[in-house]
């Protein structure tokens, strides 16, 4: 198949090209037929799970639970920001129980992830956490608490700051995604 013909198929069907049509034949397969993320917008992994997909919002090119083993629990309201990458086996907890009654889901303040953060494998946000602009979360970190200015490397459980990020040539990134 031509380069030409192939990108009019992916354009036609919305499919990403870092995704092979696999992907998308078993995303078709687990979402439309056995209603596996039924109401996700886009395509997800079929071994990712996202609970409350309608308290989930999400910028542009931004498609969280498409690595395999992302967990979103959305119920207390997740916001991604455009161009923010989650890693495989990333935990996003908007949620938790009760100390006594773990039947009982405990409210708190949504998560919110701003815009060129990167996730990397295994790390787990908890609720009420707010994440900058070009945060970057190291593989295995536990994020308990917020990093509002961004521009940082946090890892760590707790995780902490371990490296500070050139804003200016984090803007000018930014400004070339335009």
């Amino acid at each position: 198949m031509g380069n030409d013909t192939d990108n009019m198929i992916r354009s036609t069907f919305r499919m990403r090209k870092e995704h092979s049509a696999g992907f998308y034949i078993a995303d078709f397969i687990f979402r439309k037929i056995f209603r596996q993320n039924a109401g996700v917008k886009w395509a997800v992994h079929h071994t990712s799970t996202i609970h409350c997909p309608e308290k989930l919002h999400i910028g542009k090119e931004t498609f969280p639970a498409d690595s395999p083993g992302v967990y979103i629990n959305a119920s207390n309201g997740v916001t991604i920001g455009d161009y923010t990458n989650l890693g495989p086996n990333v935990g996003i907890l908007s949620v938790n129980h009760d100390v006594v009654n773990n039947d009982l889901q405990v409210t708190a303040p949504p998560i919110e992830i701003g815009k060129f953060c990167w996730l990397g494998m295994g790390a787990i946000i908890l609720p009420g956490v707010v994440l900058g602009d070009f945060t970057i979360v190291g593989a295995g970190a536990i994020v308990t608490k917020s990093f509002k200015d961004g521009y940082c490397v946090i890892a760590g459980n707790p995780a902490t700051i371990i490296k500070l990020l050139n804003r200016t040539e984090c803007e000018s990134f930014a400004a070339s995604k335009k």
